[in-house]
């Protein structure tokens, strides 16, 4: 069984924006369809919101481009289906990672922002792993 995995923006800037080397294994492996990278309506606009700010300097179609990327290695499920994680975000913009990692247990919620991470010791005890170093598994 292939294991679940949400990813947060900016884990996915580094895949498709920057193309930041430490996350080639991670996006070898969305491309081989090594994980179950799940998404929702909800974490996909937040990311084509971010992608669309003028720091990144990416054109419409660029944009549009990046977004069908993520979107086709994504599963995407109905935010309506999420179940309220025990553990609430500081930042309510992503409480949704959260909700999405706990609604899919066991799962690993790949993430930069130190919010989030702060949650990671509450979370593995209901089988949610909550990490920023994505090279410590083994995808292949």
């Amino acid at each position: 069984m292939k294991p679940v995995v949400i990813l947060d923006t900016n884990i996915l800037l580094d895949i498709l924006v920057f193309d930041d080397q430490r996350a080639h294994p991670l996006r070898g492996a969305l491309v081989e369809k090594k994980i179950d990278a799940v998404a929702t309506v909800k974490t996909i606009e937040e990311f084509v919101d971010v992608i669309g700010r003028s720091q990144f300097d990416l054109s419409p179609n660029q944009q549009e481009e990046i977004q069908l990327q993520w979107e086709s290695w994504s599963r995407i499920l109905d935010d309506g289906d999420l179940i309220s994680a025990p553990w609430k975000c500081k930042d309510r913009d992503d409480q949704v990672f959260i909700n999405l990692a706990y609604s899919l247990r066991p799962a690993i919620l790949i993430s930069k922002d130190k919010l989030v991470l702060k949650i990671a010791k509450r979370a593995i005890k209901d089988d949610v792993i909550i990490t920023s170093d994505h090279n410590k598994f083994n995808f292949a």
